[in-house]
């Protein structure tokens, strides 16, 4: 990881006190790094695909050097250090743990058979996937769902619909309801707020975004079914046949990652390691051993012909883990800025988030946090606006309760705006088109989200936060 990697470097340097970084201390040049990664991250795959596919890795840890050694120079070792180490140890060790849990899980969980892609059939396997994602992940859910709703669909001319609502639904909006659904919310998590908040707080938004996204898929793909009953059907390469579901081990593995979430957020030892810039309580450093044992269950227990049949790799999981420790790292200075609040250089982002008395403004969270995180990445946008908002996790559940639900409904649901939204997005869109797909281009998608999602996003702002 990049910030463990700086940070040993700097550990020599260390005194015996290391001090807290001050974020009114900060020009706006410090974000630089930040916008710098993100940037790469949504643009590199379009304008020069080849480079980034081979050096993206190069890439990241030069954004994440850029921010950790003038920190160090300037600051001082002892704060870069101490911040490196907080960022290492608290959010990007479980984050990433977390992750890779779920990833391996589910690439061991195959389905089998096939059915035919009927606007009910289609509208069923949304459903199913918008449910599972908030239990297995966004990720999780689009692996397993995504290869058996093309097979149902390769005997129609019009199925790249299906895969822009299966986008919409089962990469995004259907993982609002827990932290292990998106990685925004557990990062939350990881921050304080409890499991179950928002299960609690999302659910009526969801509810209403899912059964209204679910009514005009049926309805589209009603209505270009019937089109395409008029003409000669297309030579079905995968007929009919019995589902069934193999690896089914994998799901009460991932029923120990969520007894293991929820036993770190209730059982208080009181036991932790003082470590410079970091706290580790034993509960979560369970926690993460268990994630991590959990994955090797999975590679232990399920058969080897399940994942090949599944297409299953590392790269991927290999790719997040390299992306985000940048993401992380650039991070350090963004955070301390955003938590000096009107004294530090993001003061106007502030004044457009607060009333006129000082109070939040919902919609403004709900639109900021979910424009960003349409086109960058909807963890750090996340995490941007939650400490805008005070950082407090148990203030925020509470008091400012709505304030916290905007930034989590509009993290999760937009980024469904665009491909490189969230994770997911992208590695649906290479597995479609793989299999024959005429998807739409980044810009043609915009065109399908900007029509469909944003006037239901306008709904949910008019019903729940004005």
């Amino acid at each position: 990881m990049i910030a463990a990697s700086v940070a040993a470097l700097l550990a020599s340097a260390l005194p015996a006190m290391a001090a807290e970084l001050d974020g009114a201390s900060l020009a706006l040049l410090w974000a630089t790094p930040f916008v710098g990664i993100l940037l790469s991250i949504a643009l590199g795959p379009l304008l020069f695909a080849h480079v980034w596919e081979h050096h993206y890795g190069k890439i990241a840890l030069a954004w994440g050097i850029l921010t950790a050694l003038p920190l160090a120079v300037i600051k001082g070792a002892d704060v870069a250090f101490e911040a490196l180490m907080h960022t290492a140890l608290l959010e990007y060790v479980p984050f990433i743990a977390l992750l890779f849990a779920l990833f391996t899980c589910a690439g061991g969980i195959m389905v089998r058979g096939n059915l035919r892609g009927s606007p009910g059939t289609n509208a069923a396997i949304l459903a199913v996937g918008a449910g599972l994602a908030s239990v297995i992940g966004t990720t999780g859910a689009a692996m397993v769902l995504i290869r058996p709703l093309l097979r149902a669909n390769d005997d129609r001319r019009h199925s790249a619909h299906v895969v822009v609502f299966f986008i919409f639904l089962v990469a995004n909006i259907g993982g609002s309801l827990t932290p292990l659904g998106d990685p925004p919310l557990f990062l939350g998590f990881l921050r304080g707020v409890d499991f179950f908040w928002t299960l609690q707080h999302l659910f009526p938004e969801t509810l209403f975004v899912v059964a209204l996204l679910l009514g005009v898929f049926f309805l589209l793909d009603r209505h270009l079914y019937k089109r395409e009953a008029i003409g000669p059907r297309l030579r079905d390469p995968t007929p009919e046949s019995r589902l069934g579901v193999e690896g089914l081990v994998n799901f009460a593995l991932i029923g120990v990652i969520i007894a293991a979430v929820l036993v770190s957020a209730a059982w208080r030892p009181g036991i932790s390691l003082e470590l410079p810039g970091a706290t580790l309580a034993l509960q979560n450093v369970l926690r993460d051993a268990v994630f991590v044992l959990v994955a090797l269950a999975s590679l232990m227990l399920t058969r080897r012909g399940i994942r090949q049949a599944n297409g299953f790799t590392w790269g991927p999981i290999i790719e997040v883990a390299k992306l985000f420790a940048a993401i992380f790292t650039c991070m350090i200075p963004v955070m301390a800025m955003l938590r000096a609040g009107s004294s530090g250089a993001f003061a106007p982002l502030v004044n457009l988030v607060t009333g006129p008395t000082g109070e939040p403004v919902p919609v403004a969270y709900f639109w900021l946090t979910g424009i960003l995180s349409s086109f960058l990445d909807n963890a750090p946008t996340y995490l941007v606006f939650f400490e805008l908002a005070g950082g407090d996790a148990q203030h925020l559940m509470r008091e400012g309760a709505l304030t916290l639900t905007a930034i989590s409904a509009g993290a999760v649901f937009m980024g469904a705006n665009t491909y490189i939204g969230n994770a997911p997005n992208f590695m649906v869109y290479a597995i479609a088109r793989h299999r024959g797909v005429k998807m739409p281009s980044f810009f043609g998608y915009m065109l399908w989200s900007g029509g469909i999602l944003i006037p239901v996003f306008l709904l949910v702002t008019w019903l729940f936060y004005l």
